[in-house]
C-alpha cells in the first residue's frame, strides 16, 4: 500500500458510518494503521454521524448508502447546508446506478465495496485534496447536471423555495436581503435554465422524485 502522506504530513481527520458492526470493526482498524489518517470517530446510523460532525467537524466521511434511518442520500442532502460539512465518499456495494446516485446526491466520491481497502484510502485521500472520484462514471457528467453547477447558498435557496416561501419570508429564513434573495434567484434560474419560480420549484422536485425512486434504500424520504 501507498501510504504517502499528504503534503502538509497532517493525518486526514475522518469519520466513519456503516449499520454493519464487522464492516465498521474492520475499516476502523484499517484506518488507524494507516498514517495518513485520524479517525475521529465510527457511527451505526445517518443520525449518529449527523449529530457527532456537527460537533466534532472532520474532513471526510466514508459512510454506506443505506444507512439507517435517513439513508445516504438524506443524509448527504442535510450535510449540504452544514458550512463545515465533511466531504462524503460513499462506500457501498456497485449496485448499477449507485455511483451516479452518489454523485447527484452530492457525494464527492464513490468507492466499490469489491475493490481493495488500498483503493478507499486513496480514495480518501484524493477528496480530501478537492478531487471527486467516481471510477464507473465519467465525471463530465456531473458539468450537464444542472443541480451540480449550484453554489451551497443556491442550493440552500432552491430548497427555500420549494416550500412556497415570498422573497420576503426567503430573506427572514436565509438571514440575507431581498435584494441578495434576487440575486440568487437570478443565478438560480439561469444554471437551471427556467425563467421563473414555478419553473424552478417543479425542476426541484422532478429531480428529488428521480433520485428517491431510485436509490433503492426503501426508506420514505
Amino acid at each position: 500500500m501507498n501510504q504517502h502522506l499528504t503534503p502538509s504530513d497532517a493525518p486526514i481527520d475522518i469519520m466513519l458510518a456503516d449499520s454493519n458492526p464487522l464492516v465498521l470493526s474492520a475499516l476502523s482498524e484499517i484506518i488507524d494503521r494507516d498514517p495518513r489518517f485520524s479517525l475521529v470517530a465510527t457511527a451505526a446510523t445517518a443520525e449518529g454521524f449527523l449529530g457527532t460532525v456537527m460537533r466534532v467537524p472532520v474532513q471526510v466521511g466514508v459512510i454506506d448508502w443505506n444507512l439507517p434511518a435517513l439513508g445516504g442520500a438524506k443524509l448527504i442532502e442535510v450535510l449540504r447546508e452544514q458550512e463545515r460539512a465533511p466531504k462524503i465518499v460513499v462506500y457501498a456495494e456497485d449496485n448499477g446506478d449507485l455511483p451516479r446516485l452518489s454523485m447527484t446526491a452530492g457525494a464527492a466520491a464513490f468507492a466499490p465495496r469489491s475493490s481493495d481497502a488500498a483503493t478507499l484510502l486513496d480514495t480518501c485521500v484524493d477528496v480530501a485534496a478537492g478531487k471527486m472520484v467516481f471510477p464507473f462514471l465519467d465525471v463530465r457528467e456531473l458539468q450537464s447536471d444542472p443541480i451540480h453547477q449550484l453554489s451551497r447558498k443556491e442550493r440552500v435557496m432552491l430548497e427555500a423555495l420549494s416550500k412556497g416561501l415570498t422573497n420576503r419570508e426567503l430573506s427572514k429564513e436565509l438571514g440575507v436581503t431581498v435584494n441578495t434573495v434576487k440575486f440568487h434567484l437570478s443565478n438560480l434560474y439561469d444554471k437551471l435554465s427556467v425563467k421563473n419560480r414555478a419553473q424552478a420549484i417543479a425542476f426541484y422536485y422532478s429531480s428529488r422524485l428521480a433520485l428517491e425512486k431510485n436509490d433503492g434504500d426503501g426508506i420514505p424520504k
